[in-house]
């Protein structure tokens, strides 16, 4: 999701980001354009604005007789997901004629979806920087919250809209070796500092101007809707109402899975998402703490209810089973990519024709995915158990440069 909509962070050795400066640093944190994306964090000595080395192409010339379980899918479904993304993509040049032929298409049958993508599209297998086909695979989905309008006894965490004073300057208007780049911060007095952190906030020790949007009555589920991006809230009058992702303090997240590893409070088999919750309801002296570990911090905005599901990225409804979310410094936002994994915690491959259309923070490399689960106790019960080796191919309209359409 525009945010969010990242999966738990693997248990695994935590991948890329650093450790964000303290806040007393007059260097502010830099995140992408898309929060969930952020790139490295220079350390308080470094410059406040160092060069950023753009990752390589990483996409190589395949075939579709590479695919595993190609011809198995269900293409029917993977084309109503692409023109799904065809509502935002076909206003971009690169994109248009691709879309203007799917949208003919209507509601194909599977064998002329199949035939669409084999006559429209190239094949490009994705490659990590190192040269690795393999990469991890994890699962995110969209949760169910309770909460209220006003608080009290039990809906007494909040869930915050945009802070006024949050500051977001566009980079690349100024040096085009960061386009794509956002730095967030606030002012304070003629300084651009880093926001206040996660602790500062839920500590109270920010002045942080922000309208509450809701009260709800668990941290740890308010904590993951955060890791997530979006979700819903049952308020106490029966009304469901669609929260997305609004913006974020500019802090790269950590994961907080494997800080409790590190403590020696989970086992490695145990830090999935359920695993964490299981602990936090044992540990509620100690969950602050933990949470505090992860900096970072997502400010949500009202969507409208009647949304077929949350956004992501690209802007559009991501579809459950269909929806990935990819770095896209290595693969196009919006492109059909197929993906050969296996389930959550199992051998059995799942294999399908997913749609870039999402981001994450964690989400960073040529062959790294977060695959949407979809709504609910069961979609997450799979996404925190998904932790799998994968491999990815994009598929790039004829004619086109895979490099072209990257964000870069």
């Amino acid at each position: 999701m525009t945010a969010a909509g990242c999966a738990v962070a693997p248990p695994a050795p935590e991948p890329a980001p650093p450790q964000v400066p303290a806040v007393a640093t007059t260097a502010p944190s830099i995140v992408p354009a898309d929060p969930r994306t952020a790139p490295p964090v220079p350390e308080p000595s470094a410059p406040l604005l160092p060069p950023v080395a753009a990752p390589s192409s990483g996409l190589v010339p395949a075939a579709f007789s590479e695919l595993p379980g190609w011809q198995a899918d269900d293409h029917a479904s993977a084309l109503k997901a692409f023109q799904q993304g065809c509502s935002v993509l076909a206003a971009r040049e690169a994109w248009r004629n691709i879309c203007q032929a799917a949208r003919k298409l209507g509601g194909a049958s599977a064998a002329v979806a199949r035939r669409f993508f084999e006559t429209e599209f190239q094949v490009y297998r994705a490659l990590n920087d190192d040269g690795a086909e393999q990469g991890l695979i994890t699962g995110y989905y969209e949760p169910l919250l309770h909460g209220s309008r006003k608080p009290s006894a039990r809906y007494r965490f909040p869930l915050y809209g945009v802070p006024e004073d949050l500051l977001v300057v566009d980079l690349g208007e100024l040096y085009p070796d960061l386009k794509g780049l956002r730095l967030r911060g606030r002012l304070d007095g003629r300084r651009v500092v880093p926001y206040y952190s996660r602790a500062q906030i839920e500590r109270k020790e920010a002045p942080l101007n922000a309208k509450v949007l809701y009260w709800v009555d668990d941290p740890i589920e308010l904590f993951f809707l955060q890791v997530q991006g979006s979700g819903q809230i049952r308020l106490d009058t029966g009304e469901r109402v669609r929260i997305g992702y609004g913006d974020q303090n500019g802090h790269p997240y950590r994961s907080i899975g494997r800080f409790l590893i590190d403590r020696g409070e989970l086992g490695l088999e145990q830090a999935s998402m359920q695993g964490i919750k299981a602990w936090a309801q044992r540990n509620p002296d100690k969950l602050a703490a933990v949470l505090h570990h992860n900096a970072s911090y997502v400010f949500f905005r009202e969507l409208a209810a009647d949304l077929p599901g949350p956004l992501g990225a690209l802007g559009v409804a991501l579809s459950a089973g269909r929806s990935l979310a990819v770095d896209p410094r290595y693969i196009p936002l919006g492109a059909p990519v197929f993906l050969a994994t296996t389930w959550p915690s199992t051998k059995r491959p799942l294999e399908r024709l997913m749609m870039a259309q999402d981001t994450g923070s964690a989400i960073r490399g040529g062959v790294r995915g977060d695959y949407f689960w979809g709504y609910g106790e069961q979609a997450g019960a799979q996404a925190g158990r998904m932790q799998q080796s994968g491999r990815l191919w994009v598929l790039v309209p004829l004619g086109l440069a895979p490099h072209t359409l990257l964000r870069r």
